[in-house]
């Protein structure tokens, strides 16, 4: 765990345990990370229960975020200093991350039309990666 994510702990009022340093480790490693994933990495220091625990602490703390891209358990990543969006392909589940200002047109349209105010920070959409849609075509 970094000093700074250290820092980040204390400042909030919590203490740096191994737990929290292995899980925050193990979101580092994996990139985008379900807690069934996370939980395997960090078995010898901490259970399911206690992964999940720690992933509301550190997202709490602004250390880490949580996106659902598609059915099943959220996925876990580091909190960045840049919002983005999640691309998932429904056909391989490759994730793509995307510039907010992408889809700066249809939030403000949301916005703007039906009051709907877009939260950024877990937004994904589905659809079909450029590989999977070449190999579609190509097969057709």
């Amino acid at each position: 765990m970094s000093t700074d994510a250290e820092a980040v702990l204390r400042d909030a009022g919590h203490r740096v345990t191994r737990q929290r340093a292995s899980v925050l480790q193990a979101v580092m490693d994996l990139g985008h990370a379900t807690p069934e994933q996370i939980s395997e990495r960090v078995a010898d220091v901490a259970d399911l229960s206690t992964v999940y625990r720690t992933l509301d602490l550190l997202e709490e703390t602004g250390l880490l975020q949580h996106t659902h891209l598609g059915h099943g358990s959220p996925t876990w990543s580091l909190a960045q200093d840049h919002a983005h969006v999640h691309l998932v392909c429904a056909r391989c589940r490759a994730v793509l991350e995307v510039e907010i200002d992408t889809v700066e047109p249809v939030v403000t349209a949301l916005r703007d039309r039906y009051g709907f105010s877009v939260d950024l920070g877990h937004l994904s959409l589905s659809g079909e990666c450029r590989h999977c849609g070449t190999k579609r075509a190509e097969t057709h």
